[in-house]
Parts: structure tokens; sequence; C-alpha cells
């Protein structure tokens, strides 16, 4: 990776990452590689997954039974665990947009406060 995109990173805060993979898991099933590559395009290149985090969040989705997952071919023909977002995974995602909004409205607040307000 070049220095000047690796500088251009955003860590993900904690939390968010199950609900970036959920809300693409939204577009259709996928298989990591793919969730992975989903995220990257649809933020700009900002965001830039890791085998090491993606793989224990989509384990984690799996657990909690937001995701299903099933073996099957990739489009490359090769065998690759697809993951699918299930109804109480989209309850779930429903639930941490709203309170992802929320929470990006008060940090919001906050920054834009003038001193004299604090």
């Amino acid at each position: 990776m070049a220095k000047s995109a690796y500088q251009n990173r955003i860590e993900l805060v904690q939390g968010t990452l199950d609900m970036l993979v959920l809300k693409t898991l939204q577009w259709g099933e996928q298989h990591g590689y793919g969730i992975s590559q989903a995220i990257r395009v649809s933020s700009n290149e900002v965001l830039q997954v890791e085998t090491g985090s993606l793989y224990p969040a989509l384990h984690r989705l799996e657990r909690a039974g937001w995701v299903s997952a099933e073996w099957k071919k990739s489009d490359a023909n090769q065998r690759a665990k697809f993951y699918k977002i299930t109804m109480l995974g989209k309850k779930h995602l429903a639930n941490d947009y709203e309170r992802w909004g929320k929470m990006v409205a008060t940090i919001e607040a906050i920054m834009s406060a003038k001193e004299s307000a604090l």
C-alpha cells in the first residue's frame, strides 16, 4: 500500500465493522473477499478491511445469528464461504443504524458547539 493511501486510512470505531458488513450483505450474499472489496469501493478506498478483522467479525455475526453461511463456488470457480444476512441480522442492522445516527448527531453537536456554550 502506498504511504499516502495508508495515511488516509480511517480506523473504524468498535462495532462499526459489524454494521458495515451487514449493510454490504443487504446488497446480496457475498464471500469474505467480496465483502471487503465492497466496503473498500463504496468508501472510495478510505476503508480497507483487513482479513484479520473481517473473518473474526463474520464468525461473530454468524454465531449471533445475524448472518448465515454456505460453501459455494466463486466466480473464479474456487470454493468460498458465502454469507447472507438473516432476518434477525436485518433487524439488528436497523437498530445499529438508528443508534449510529444518534451518535453522529451528538458528536456533530459537540464538535460544532461554541466554547462559550460549554
